[in-house]
């Protein structure tokens, strides 16, 4: 059995949390006379009834704890959570930035990070001398810097501006040659945290292309990002944070649908595919009280088969008459792309003024089109270039299942965003 590349384990960072700016210094007198006068504020703000001031008591907050994991040559994981679940901490401890409180990590071969892209260039100084400064600070050797020099230069796209201080770039272009500079060290171990996210679209899908070709050289990758088209497309692994701790490991797959069904805990409900409220949820002048999602055929909340149509019902209110209010209605899948979103204008249109009172619009979506998964239903209400009557708002989530009736693709799962039934035809060709 091979050694593994990276060995987690039980990995904890602490941080105190509360103190006093400037509570840095640790000499004895300072620790004397920063003792004394707390106490001397405690017991005043006691004796005349205060609560006690923010920040005389240190706390302390585990951002890691207890995070375990082990990685082989070759494998590339995800790590997937909300923001502030402690991922760029986990990756900070990996990269030797920062220490653990508690476990160790071993990685056994050169790592390169790109955690803050950029990192190590100096404005005053030109292109072609940051390549080399930041090249260094990276680990490369001169030799390595001259040998890739060129192909840094072609992927950054900066040829014309390497005599120029990096001062003067423009962000876009700061940020294409630090990139260019960090993807091209050719470590064993490769730490990547959301520098996908920077540039343009068109620089977003070299760097992606680069990040392909680099996990398929059989390195270890560890890879985070909120954007879970790029995870799925590079990692096989995934691992799921949550407060700082490990909730799921497994396959990219499974982790990004243990992350959706966790992500969707988010809305206003919580009963699949129902939002209800009496008060209502919006603004004064619009509100909704009930959101439904359901398979026409089973009548289920929030369960649907691919092969039956799904309703949205939305019972809504508004207390004055509107003429031209919109109200659309949008489906977002577990990588948070819109399926598609679909407005009430149809319906409107037969009505030439809607009275004040209490309605509820129902949408149909067709059978065959959607895969299965989890999705969330966003619900915004508008008059058109004039005022924002409900802000786009996440009410309830429905889950869709494999075929009702018996099918060819009953019993797996299929690729895409949509798996629509097409008309096929096959016809002979003459011999």
């Amino acid at each position: 059995m091979s050694t593994p590349m990276i060995s987690a384990d039980k990995i904890g960072k602490k941080y105190l949390i509360g103190q006093r700016t400037g509570e840095r210094s640790s000499t004895l007198r300072d620790v004397i006379t920063r003792s004394a006068g707390r106490l001397a504020r405690t017991s005043r703000d006691i004796v005349k009834g205060r609560a006690l001031i923010m920040g005389d008591e240190v706390q302390e907050f585990w951002a890691l704890k207890d995070v375990s994991f082990e990685l082989n040559q070759g494998d590339t994981l995800a790590v997937i959570g909300r923001n502030g679940a402690g991922k760029s901490t986990l990756l900070k401890v990996l990269s030797r930035i920062t220490e653990p409180s508690s476990g160790r990590a071993v990685l056994r071969g050169r790592v390169a990070s790109l955690l803050e892209v950029g990192t190590g260039f100096h404005p005053e100084l030109n292109g072609r001398e940051n390549i080399f400064l930041n090249g260094a600070i990276l680990g490369m050797t001169r030799q390595e810097i001259q040998s890739k020099f060129d192909e840094i230069v072609d992927f950054a796209g900066v040829e014309k501006f390497l005599e120029t201080p990096v001062k003067r770039y423009s962000s876009g272009m700061y940020v294409r040659l630090a990139f260019a500079v960090a993807a091209h060290l050719e470590p064993e171990i490769l730490i990547v945290d959301e520098v996908l996210a920077v540039g343009d679209a068109e620089f977003q899908r070299k760097c992606l292309g680069k990040m392909e070709s680099v996990a398929g050289e059989g390195r270890t990758v560890i890879f985070v990002s909120h954007n879970l088209s790029s995870v799925r497309r590079l990692c096989e692994k995934g691992l799921v944070l949550s407060s700082g701790q490990v909730t799921y490991e497994g396959t990219v797959d499974s982790a990004i649908e243990y992350y959706a069904q966790f992500a969707m805990d988010g809305s206003k409900s919580d009963e699949l595919g129902r939002f209800q409220s009496d008060e209502g949820f919006g603004s004064e002048s619009f509100a909704v009280h009930e959101v439904k999602a359901y398979g026409t055929a089973k009548q289920k909340l929030g369960q649907v088969s691919t092969d039956e149509e799904m309703a949205i019902e939305v019972e809504f209110s508004q207390p004055q008459t509107l003429q031209s209010i919109r109200m659309t209605v949008m489906l977002f899948n577990a990588e948070d792309v819109m399926l598609f979103a679909t407005t009430d204008e149809t319906a409107r249109s037969k009505i030439t003024e809607t009275e004040a009172g209490r309605y509820r619009a129902r949408c149909l979506l067709p059978s065959k089109i959607l895969n299965r998964g989890e999705y969330r239903i966003e619900i915004q209400a508008a008059i058109p270039r004039t005022e924002v009557l409900l802000k786009r708002t996440h009410f309830c989530s429905v889950r869709v299942d494999g075929l009702l009736l018996s099918g060819t693709l009953a019993d797996q799962d299929w690729p895409g965003a949509i798996s629509p039934e097409m008309d096929w035809s096959i016809t002979p060709i003459g011999q």
